[in-house]
């Protein structure tokens, strides 16, 4: 959506280091075409040539032309206004576009933040926390069941826990209350849910661009900061945070492990000195932050952008 923070952000920031920005509105996705054509490549063939272009919002542009793609897509399906044939059109156009961008970024000649088929390891919380825990980072004791027998006999196993979404989908991060949630365990038949050990210790939002760590530290004492005015009243404190050398390194290392351009490292720094890591967010809206800290986001992220592939 043009008008999204962060993607509204990172297109100034084009615009003002002289780029020719090209904005696909989801809205205008049933009135768009893009046609895409991939030649002389093949087994034992790999110079592909890609071609095609792009018509929307009164641009027609060449797909040869486009070196670099931010990408914060919008499924046709919760476009609002959208009649059932303009959906359908709109749901064409969607995946011929994202499928050029998958394939020009494989092609090399097309810097991606972030591929969508990288983006995927977000969709399951317990499979990237495998990967994050390859790069050093603590990752919490952490049970995803359907079973409240075997839920409560975790929570008292770590005098406490945590829940949240299993998935990539944003919920609100909440403490286990036996008081509030024992009589509720029955519904985890309905769909599991995630379970880990209640952490103590600040939070801190690392968002890589290429090689670059820009660290903001959370003050809250809220179980999760984002939402510190639903749960304890007042909003979080932002403000810039120095990462360690060696902290800093790992971040990076891991968003390029996962093919992430541009991540958000979700860290807390535990009192043992420790560095847990719950997840890498292929996605990050990060104009809060940037907004409360003054670090140059979507300044780096144009930058990685606008560097020459290759």
């Amino acid at each position: 959506m043009p008008t999204e923070p962060p993607m509204a952000m990172v297109a100034r920031a084009l615009t003002a280091r002289g780029a020719d920005v090209v904005v696909v509105d989801p809205q205008s996705l049933a009135g768009a075409a893009v046609d895409v054509v991939l030649s002389g490549a093949g087994p034992g063939r790999p110079g592909g040539r890609l071609a095609g272009v792009i018509r929307t919002c009164g641009r027609s542009v060449e797909l040869e032309r486009v070196t670099a793609a931010y990408l914060r897509p919008v499924e046709p399906d919760v476009v609002p206004g959208l009649d059932p044939a303009e959906r359908g059109r709109a749901r064409q156009v969607h995946d011929t576009l994202l499928s050029f961008t998958e394939v020009a970024d494989a092609m090399g000649g097309c810097r991606l933040a972030n591929p969508l088929s990288a983006m995927a390891s977000n969709t399951s919380k317990p499979y990237q926390a495998q990967l994050i825990a390859g790069h050093g980072f603590y990752t919490p004791a952490t049970l995803v069941s359907d079973d409240p027998d075997e839920v409560l006999g975790f929570v008292d196993r770590h005098r406490g826990a945590v829940y949240k979404s299993t998935s990539g989908i944003r919920s609100v991060v909440t403490a286990f209350d036996p008081a509030r949630d024992t009589g509720r365990l029955d519904r985890l038949r309905w769909c599991p849910v995630q379970f880990q050990e209640h952490l103590d210790g600040p939070d801190v939002r690392v968002h890589v661009v290429g090689d670059r760590a820009l660290a903001v530290l959370a003050d809250s004492a809220a179980v999760d900061y984002r939402y510190a005015r639903l749960q304890v009243g007042a909003d979080a404190r932002l403000r810039p945070y120095a990462l360690g050398d060696g902290i800093a390194e790992r971040c990076v290392a891991l968003a390029a492990d996962l093919g992430l351009p541009f991540a958000g490292v979700d860290l807390k720094l535990l009192p043992d000195g420790r560095v847990a890591c719950f997840e890498v967010n292929p996605s990050p809206g990060f104009s809060w932050y940037e907004t409360a800290t003054g670090l140059p986001i979507a300044a780096a992220v144009a930058d990685w952008l606008l560097t020459p592939a290759g």
